[in-house]
């Protein structure tokens, strides 16, 4: 990678979208009603399954995290959670076809290694009683605090056929764990890590944030050492989403102690360069995999994805969100659940689904949402394939657009030929700026500071 001149590159740090959906989830809204959700639920389709379900407990607030959570230590609500659980999958069965193929599931939290082995077996029975079609390419995972995880659980999750999980590290270094409120010592991510090894799990994610409190090149180069000695399947470095007017947590820190956005770069970059010396390669913004691993065979053939959980070969499918807070998606539409306990309960004990708030993609949402997650998975844009594909003229359909990417174009971060768009390396690090004129919701934020957190 070149050499990155950092104080020209701060002046890139700006609020912007992860691009987790398009439309944002600053668009959902109450005018997208139940009665629209519950007739795109129940409408034919023969699209592919992918499940998530919320498991939002923790027992102590980990200070950077940006994640719905119910903190507690009573036993007693984790059950009764659970039969909430049971009543949503039930009412979803009367308007999905549940017999469409699931080729995806993820458990997300929260902790969801916080339930027990018992609990978590009761749930994922329970949901493939109701689901009984998977694929044997399924991709079966599950969001996994080293801190909260044993023998038991592992058993419940081979009899279950996952095949994936990912750890929550963030950072090895003492003094930053102390300062995010998460000790967790390397020894016992080590621990955690060869139990899910001795079980023949093959693919592992870390997760790692930078731009924590305390956080510095030389703390963060240590983590990165560790991290690798791991030998992960995959890594994600995310860049900490600083959002404390979201996150009451996040207002315990001193921002004097957050790394300025030159050093965020300089770390990024670094990162970059550390784990592509070391075999991996860079996946879409913010993840990193083994060359043999299917991402790069999704990417090759331009079926790379990006969803809420992150970047999948499994594209394509109707994603039905389960719990408190979680969100679903289909082709046209957004649909989330309450953040409330008791109007999730309550609504589950009238026979309602606990559905909010959401969103219908209206025709330009759709060609927008394509063209802004090709860009997110694969740092290019093929203008002439959407252009055949919804009947346009792209570069006239985003003049707008097209004048925006100029500056990136003579800042040398992408090329724009006759047919493509393309980030090069150096603007792959500025794929969420880059993205951001194709969004069509942005010019109402432009003046705010408090609606996304920075994108450098």
């Amino acid at each position: 990678m070149s050499n990155i001149d950092f104080e020209k590159f701060g002046k890139y740090s700006k609020a912007g979208p992860r691009y987790t959906s398009y439309p944002t989830a600053l668009e959902f809204n109450s005018d997208f009603k139940y009665d629209r959700y519950i007739e795109f639920l129940d409408s034919p389709t023969k699209e592919n399954l992918s499940i998530y379900v919320h498991l939002p407990f923790c027992r102590s607030a980990c200070y950077f995290c940006g994640c719905n959570v119910v903190f507690t230590s009573k036993t007693d609500k984790l059950e009764r959670y659970v039969e909430y659980l049971k009543k949503e999958i039930d009412i979803l069965s009367q308007h999905l076809d549940t017999t469409r193929e699931v080729i995806q599931f993820h458990f997300g939290g929260g902790t969801p290694t916080y339930y027990s082995a018992n609990q978590l077996d009761e749930i994922v029975s329970y949901i493939k009683k109701a689901f009984p079609n998977w694929s044997n390419e399924a991709e079966i995972s599950c969001e996994i605090d080293p801190r909260f995880f044993n023998e038991e659980q592992v058993k419940v999750f081979i009899k279950h056929g996952f095949n994936r999980f990912s750890f929550g590290v963030q950072d090895f270094d003492h003094k930053v764990q102390t300062a995010i409120h998460r000790i967790q010592p390397y020894e016992l991510t080590k621990k955690a890590f060869d139990l899910a090894r001795s079980y023949g799990i093959n693919s592992i994610n870390i997760d790692l944030i930078y731009g924590l409190p305390y956080q510095s090149f030389e703390t963060f180069k240590q983590t990165l050492e560790l991290a690798f000695s791991l030998n992960p399947d995959r890594l994600a470095v995310f860049n900490y989403a600083h959002v404390p007017w979201l996150k009451k947590t996040m207002r315990k820190f001193d921002e004097t102690t957050l790394p300025t956005p030159e050093v965020k770069l300089q770390i990024f970059k670094y990162t970059i360069d550390f784990f592509e010396n070391h075999g991996y390669k860079m996946v879409g913004m913010d993840h990193f995999a083994k060359p043999e691993d299917e991402l790069f065979g999704a990417i090759a053939k331009g079926e790379l994805h990006r969803n809420f959980q992150g970047y999948t070969t499994k594209g394509g499918a109707n994603l039905i969100g389960i719990g408190l807070t979680s969100i679903g998606e289909g082709s046209r539409y957004y649909a989330q659940n309450t953040k409330d306990m008791s109007i999730y309960e309550n609504a589950l004990d009238n026979g309602r689904l606990p559905f909010e708030r959401g969103i219908e993609l209206s025709d330009d949402d759709f060609l927008r949402k394509e063209v802004i997650m090709e860009l997110m998975a694969n740092f290019s844009v093929d203008m002439k394939r959407v252009s055949e594909h919804f009947d346009i003229d792209f570069k006239a359909y985003f003049s707008d657009a097209m004048d925006e990417l100029e500056h990136f174009k003579e800042a040398g971060l992408i090329e724009i030929s006759e047919d493509k768009i393309k980030a090069n390396s150096t603007g792959a690090m500025l794929i969420r700026n880059i993205a951001m004129p194709f969004d069509a919701h942005m010019g109402k934020y432009k003046q705010s500071k408090k609606s996304f957190s920075k994108t450098v």
